[in-house]
């Protein structure tokens, strides 16, 4: 087993890895729309969604996997009306391979959080 970091200040202080590597398989944490490099957020939900999705995509790289690869992805977001703003950046996101997904309504760690994304995918 393998663990990664993104170097967000939060894996410390909450205690877990962004990715873990195990058997074949990457499994990424709930991932924010949090720029780590100054640990801002930026306001809206489509400017969290791609930060997020980015986010993500650095996870799956460090762990030796990519975006293509994901089978299972999961949605959570505090106001379910504003996910279909998502939608597009979601579609170029997974291309030609959309993973299964579940999006959940749910209150997020911190108010101004308007996503939080967790996937599973293959290595390669």
């Amino acid at each position: 087993m393998e663990r990664f970091t993104s170097g967000s200040e939060f894996e410390g202080r909450i205690g877990y890895s962004r990715s873990v590597l195990c058997d074949g398989w990457v499994f990424v944490s709930g991932t924010t729309g949090y720029d780590y490099a100054t640990m801002t957020l930026p306001e809206g939900i489509e400017a969290q969604c791609r930060n997020a999705l980015d986010n993500v995509a650095r996870a799956l790289e460090a762990a030796g996997s990519g975006m293509g690869r994901v089978v299972r992805v999961t949605y959570m977001l505090p106001d379910r009306g504003e996910f279909p703003a998502c939608w597009p950046l979601l579609r170029a996101a997974w291309g030609a391979a959309p993973p299964a997904a579940t999006m959940i309504e749910c209150g997020l760690m911190e108010p101004a959080m308007r996503i939080e994304i967790e996937v599973t995918a293959r290595a390669l």
